[in-house]
C-alpha cells in the first residue's frame, strides 16, 4: 500500500486493487496546492470546502460521503457516524470516520473528529492498523484528545494530520504539541511511502509525513 499526504486531511491510498482519495480540499480555502489526481474511490468525511472538493478528483470515482458499509473494487469501506464538535454537531455538524481495508491493512481516517469516542463507536470502527488522526485543535480534537483517542483505538501506526503547515490558511497547533504529549517513537517519512503488514514496527509508532516533498 502506498500512502501520499497532500496536507490538511487529504490522502491518496493506492493498493493492488484500487486507489482511494480521502478528503480532497479546495486550494482557495486552504492555501495549499492540490495536484491533478484520479481515483477509483473518493471518501468525503464532511461537507466543508477543505474536505469535499469532489470536482478536484478525475476519472469519475465512486463517491462515498455517508455512514454505511461498502464494497468497491475489492476494497471494504465502513463509514461510522460521528460529530465535528463535542456538542453532537450543534456547532459544526456531522463527521464520518472511515475504516477501509486494502491489501489486508485496516486504515482508519478520523476526518474532522471533534470529540472523544466511546466503546460503542470503537466497536463500530473495528480493527485499526493505521490511524490518520487530526491533532491541530480549534476545529477538531487537539493533541491531548488525540492521544486519548489513540489509546482507545490502539492502532499500530499513527499518522497525524490537520495541523499547522507553512502555507495553510488556518492557524492550527503545530504537530510538535502532539508528538510531545504522545510520548511514542516518531519516524519521519517522505510525502509518499509504502507500507505492508510484515514490515510494521513492533512498537506503536508515529509517522510524520512530509507534504508533497515540501516538508
Amino acid at each position: 500500500m502506498d500512502i501520499t499526504w497532500y496536507g490538511q486531511s487529504c490522502f491518496r491510498v493506492k493498493g493492488k486493487k484500487a486507489t482511494v482519495i480521502i478528503d480532497p480540499f479546495d486550494p482557495k480555502a486552504t492555501g495549499l496546492m492540490l495536484p491533478k489526481m484520479s481515483a477509483d474511490i473518493l471518501l468525503v468525511t464532511h461537507q466543508h470546502p477543505d474536505h469535499n472538493n469532489i470536482a478536484g478528483v478525475k476519472e469519475s470515482p465512486f463517491v462515498i460521503q455517508a455512514p454505511g458499509e461498502y464494497e468497491v473494487n475489492g476494497v471494504d469501506v465502513v463509514g461510522v457516524a460521528t460529530y465535528h464538535d463535542d456538542e453532537k454537531g450543534a456547532k459544526r455538524g456531522k463527521n464520518v470516520v472511515y475504516n477501509l481495508t486494502l491489501d489486508g491493512i485496516s486504515l482508519v481516517h478520523l476526518g474532522d473528529l471533534g470529540h472523544l469516542i466511546d466503546e460503542e463507536t470503537k466497536e463500530r470502527i473495528g480493527r485499526v492498523d493505521v490511524l490518520m488522526v487530526p491533532v491541530g485543535g480549534t476545529y477538531t480534537i487537539d493533541a491531548g484528545e488525540a492521544v486519548k483517542v489513540i489509546d482507545m483505538l490502539e492502532p499500530r501506526l499513527i499518522i497525524p494530520m490537520h495541523y499547522k503547515l507553512a502555507h495553510l490558511a488556518y492557524d492550527l497547533a503545530p504537530v510538535d504539541d502532539f508528538t510531545r504529549l504522545a510520548g511514542k517513537a516518531s519516524v519521519k517519512v517522505p510525502d509518499k511511502f509504502t507500507i505492508q503488514l510484515d514490515t510494521f514496527p513492533e512498537d506503536q509508532t508515529v509517522l510524520l509525513m512530509e507534504v508533497e516533498g515540501r516538508g
